[in-house]
């Protein structure tokens, strides 16, 4: 039905839009009520970020392969904060796969901690660069095309919710990230007093 079709465009695009919008207070900092932290599911995450991207993945043969914890992986933090995190990236692992590739993305949930696996089949990152990842303005692209600013971002950000994210990766093989995070308290459902 036409109807049902042009309601799922809508409703997409709203989704699009409320992102992108996301993404823009991020750069205007004490831009009021977008950072405001929250408990946010890594799930609906992922899912957000990868919707955003579907048209560039599918330009450059990227394959998405989803892994994602079937109960939500739940952290306190700001939400837009962590799209950006997971935009970064994606992008870099697209890049890294110009050919095309699999991009394999996964949630879990260890004890305490909260995890997000983003790994690619791309070049791989050299073990001479891989201690300089995090630092700003380092890039390993050509002149022109990396400003060198995801990954500090995205390491400052991850730090800032309590994190880490580490990087493993091998030349020609690819690169995996896996950030933890502490897990947000799941309040219990109240008893009622019997």
């Amino acid at each position: 039905a036409p109807k049902a079709l042009l309601e799922k465009i809508e409703q997409q695009t709203f989704r699009a839009a409320r992102i992108v919008n996301g993404l823009l207070n991020l750069s205007r900092p004490g831009s009021v009520g977008e950072s405001e932290t929250t408990t946010c599911d890594c799930n609906t995450v992922v899912n957000d970020v990868v919707a955003l991207l579907e048209h560039q993945f599918e330009m450059q043969r990227v394959k998405v392969r989803r892994e994602l914890s079937p109960e939500p992986v739940l952290v306190t933090g700001v939400e837009q904060k962590l799209q950006q995190v997971l935009l970064n990236l994606f992008l870099n692992a697209k890049d890294a796969m110009p050919r095309g590739g699999w991009l394999s993305l996964s949630t879990a949930i260890e004890g305490n901690e909260a995890i997000v696996e983003v790994a690619d089949t791309g070049t791989g990152i050299p073990a001479d660069a891989l201690d300089r990842i995090y630092d700003p303005f380092f890039t390993t692209k050509p002149i022109g095309r990396g400003t060198g600013l995801g990954l500090s971002l995205a390491y400052g950000i991850v730090r800032e919710h309590d994190g880490s994210i580490e990087c493993v990766s091998h030349v020609g093989q690819g690169t995996r990230f896996t950030i933890r995070m502490p897990r947000a308290a799941v309040l219990p459902l109240a008893r009622t007093s019997s």
